[in-house]
């Protein structure tokens, strides 16, 4: 099996929020190039669905892509703090809802070959509203959709954040039994 090799990286550019690195690669023929690495720090997501098979989700606009979608709360994984909290954490500032407790549903890496975005998506299926949300900039919109709706949205382009599209259609295979 053939890998590539890092021999080295060296930081162009760097803010609290994320590092872009040149690595020097070697690739199995021997030949080296020089590849773009951006280091993130990894994110949590939250989804909790109700006793209605509802999830609770944002309706917000994306400037850098110009489109609005529906998707769940997340944000940064401070340092040292656990993801489950993390995702509480983000769930309650941005929606105003307190989960219960979250389990982990799953680990997606979205964009591997370029990043190391690591987004952990936690779920609760309780949820206790707490008032409005401290966050309520970020969303035009928070709303329980039915999780029957997912794979249509999804299909629309209505859910196109891909931790978001891979959490839902997990979460709606799980509740579909």
């Amino acid at each position: 099996m053939s890998v590539w090799q890092t021999h080295g990286e060296r930081t162009v550019y760097e803010n609290r929020w994320l590092q872009v690195n040149m690595a020097d690669v070697e690739l199995p023929d021997g030949r080296h190039l020089d590849h773009t690495v951006i280091r993130l720090r990894p994110v949590a997501v939250a989804a909790v669905v109700n006793d209605c098979d509802e999830v609770l989700l944002l309706w917000r606009h994306r400037f850098i892509t110009g489109a609005w979608g529906w998707e769940l709360p997340s944000g940064g994984i401070g340092a040292d703090e656990d993801g489950a909290v993390a995702a509480a954490r983000e769930l309650e500032e941005e929606t105003g809802w307190r989960p219960g407790p979250m389990k982990l549903l799953l680990a997606v890496d979205p964009m591997p070959g370029i990043s190391t975005s690591h987004h952990r998506v936690y779920w609760s299926d309780q949820a206790d509203y707490v008032g409005p949300p401290e966050d309520d900039f970020e969303s035009a919109r928070r709303e329980w959709v039915p999780l029957s709706l997912v794979p249509d949205l999804v299909a629309r382009g209505e859910i196109r954040s891909a931790n978001a599209v891979a959490a839902l259609m997990v979460l709606h295979q799980l509740r579909r039994g």
